[in-house]
């Protein structure tokens, strides 16, 4: 006989910790759907989410090198799986909902404009005056709203854990997880564990990255940063001299590791002092629980500076991102002038949403590629401007 779904959700009442969130405490949907057979409600939402358009065209956006740079270079698609992993391995540990953990960490960045965060600065700045944009208020807008894959509602209809997990930038004022009687200050356990595996992931990949590009190297990440200091020494005196590219390897392996390991045993210790017994005493708690250590957070500090000085701001991968951002804001400028030329998705919100927001859903959703073949069809062979 197949294990229904009451029976997953025994499963997790008997394994996971009492601060995790239940999928049979969930708070629900905002349309009412008959319940998953076979799933849990966070496994259907997984699976929504995987199966959604924007998650398929997360594989030709950039992570940090404009997409195509090279065929070993991580997307955005590449970069949501791997958080994926680590936000799964590190709610196993601590004994919380790896389900919904996983589907906040494959959710968070459907959101995101083309060409990185660079793409969003100027989508930002384009939509000053007009509800701005914001990649993780364009996620929860995508599951939501712009999505339409089903025929009672729009959007995907996810739980409200899993928008909640979307919505990490709300103040403590306007946090989602706020109702009557309940002054929420925080998210879940399970969405706090999917923020912070993004931050382990993009640190530690754009390091591979960059290695693999040519652009850092192990000497200067050796002199420089301490974090990667200590994850060579430890791969050297365990395993002696290794292959060039075994090496690197094994050495961001193992700065993976120390990270994983330190949130854990931190977070596990805040836990113990917090006294939560519940998902919802994790929400009324001043601050977040999942958190690295005081040290490992000034070692992070210490990488991102490196790698804003050294990678993210070096001309090779900064001058094609302005180039191609500036092909981004001249079509949003036009698709101003023209409406009729975009979507018909998005054509079909501008009553409700307005020719602006219309317009940024639209750029919003594109691919890299995309952006440069619309930009040639319209403008043909002009320079983009500088």
């Amino acid at each position: 006989m197949p294990r229904t779904r009451q029976e997953l959700e025994q499963l997790e009442r008997q394994v996971l910790a009492s601060y995790a969130q239940f999928s049979g405490d969930s708070r629900g949907r905002a349309h009412p759907e008959p319940p998953p057979l076979w799933r849990t409600e966070y496994q259907r939402d997984r699976d929504r989410v995987i199966h959604s358009r924007a998650f398929r065209r997360l594989e030709y956006k950039t992570q940090v090198f404009l997409n195509g740079s090279g065929d070993h270079l991580r997307t955005r698609l590449t970069h949501t799986i791997e958080v994926a992993a680590i936000a799964r391995n590190i709610a196993s540990a601590l004994r919380v909902n790896a389900d919904l953990v996983e589907t906040i960490a494959l959710a968070h960045d459907l959101g995101h404009s083309p060409f990185g965060h660079k793409g969003e600065t100027v989508l930002a700045r384009l939509m000053r005056g007009h509800g701005g944009f914001e990649h993780n208020r364009q996620s929860l807008r995508i599951v939501e709203v712009i999505e339409q894959k089903y025929p009672n509602f729009p959007g995907l209809n996810l739980s409200w854990e899993v928008r909640e997990g979307l919505a990490k930038h709300f103040t403590a004022y306007d946090h989602p997880g706020r109702r009557a009687g309940f002054e929420a200050k925080n998210s879940s356990l399970e969405a706090q564990i999917a923020n912070l595996a993004d931050e382990i992931t993009y640190y530690s990949h754009d390091l591979d990255d960059g290695l693999d590009s040519g652009l850092l190297s192990e000497t200067d990440l050796t002199k420089n940063v301490r974090l990667w200091k200590q994850a060579a020494a430890r791969v050297k005196r365990e395993h002696g001299k290794l292959p060039d590219e075994c090496r690197r390897y094994f050495t961001i392996r193992t700065l993976l590791d120390l990270q994983i390991r330190d949130v854990v045993e931190t977070t596990e210790a805040a836990i113990a002092r917090s006294g939560v017994t519940s998902a919802d005493d994790v929400r009324l708690q001043a601050r977040p629980l999942v958190r690295h250590s005081r040290e490992r957070r000034e070692l992070n500090l210490e990488l991102r500076k490196f790698l804003y000085k050294n990678l993210y701001f070096n001309p090779v991968v900064h001058e094609p991102n302005q180039r191609a951002v500036k092909m981004m804001a001249r079509l949003f400028r036009y698709f101003l002038e023209h409406p009729k030329e975009i979507g018909e998705g998005a054509r079909r919100r501008m009553g409700d949403s307005g020719f602006h927001r219309a317009v940024c859903d639209y750029i919003a959703s594109m691919t890299d590629r995309y952006v440069m073949v619309e930009y040639e069809r319209i403008f043909g062979a002009q320079p983009v401007p500088v």
